[in-house]
């Protein structure tokens, strides 16, 4: 048996081959119910994978706009906050509830608290915040950009894997009917 490198994606996910030729693939070793089992079982991988995506895809379009808001509100602060001295207080409204807001008048102090995630927060220098900010809203834009490079190439591995099921399972249709017909033939030359 010859061992072949798989083609893959620069993220890992394996080719799907093309069928150009059944015969190539089905074999006394490997009739087509194996085959077709086989195709199937990579079409499924190939779903289940693009089930994953569309996940951490819908994840991410949440999580960019919450990350894009912090960071113009971190940027905010730091073009508001300039000499500690002459700063002025900011007034704003800030959400009790969903339909209940407070007034709040915020001292310039330079640092700004920021949600990590697992419920923990830390205090960070304004320009450090935005910083950190900045880096992790390109981490998820690459994150986003990679995992809709992915979809597309798992939906065309999809269709690959579906038309080479189709293929096979014709080829299999065509070879039963002219065993048939090889067979009523072989009948009737009989009967003459």
């Amino acid at each position: 048996m010859q061992q072949q490198q798989m083609e893959v994606n620069p993220r890992g996910i394996p080719k799907a081959p093309f069928v150009e030729n059944v015969e190539d693939h089905v074999s006394e070793q490997e009739p087509v119910e194996i085959v077709l089992k086989k195709f199937q079982e990579a079409t499924a991988k190939y779903k289940f994978m693009e089930m994953n995506h569309l996940t951490r895809k819908r994840n991410l379009d949440a999580k960019i706009p919450e990350i894009r808001k912090t960071l113009e509100m971190v940027q905010f602060l730091e073009s508001e906050a300039g000499d500690e001295d002459d700063a002025k207080e900011i007034e704003t409204m800030y959400e009790l509830n969903d339909t209940l807001y407070a007034t709040a008048k915020i001292k310039p102090t330079g640092k700004v608290c920021l949600w990590l995630g697992a419920n923990v927060m830390l205090e960070y220098p304004v320009e450090e915040a935005a910083e950190l900010l900045a880096s992790k809203l390109a981490a998820a834009l690459k994150t986003l950009k990679n995992t809709e490079e992915d979809l597309a190439y798992l939906r065309d591995q999809i269709t690959t894997m579906e038309v080479n099921t189709a293929r096979v399972y014709n080829w299999d249709v065509k070879q039963r009917r002219l065993a048939r017909a090889k067979a009523e033939t072989a009948d009737t030359a009989e009967l003459d």
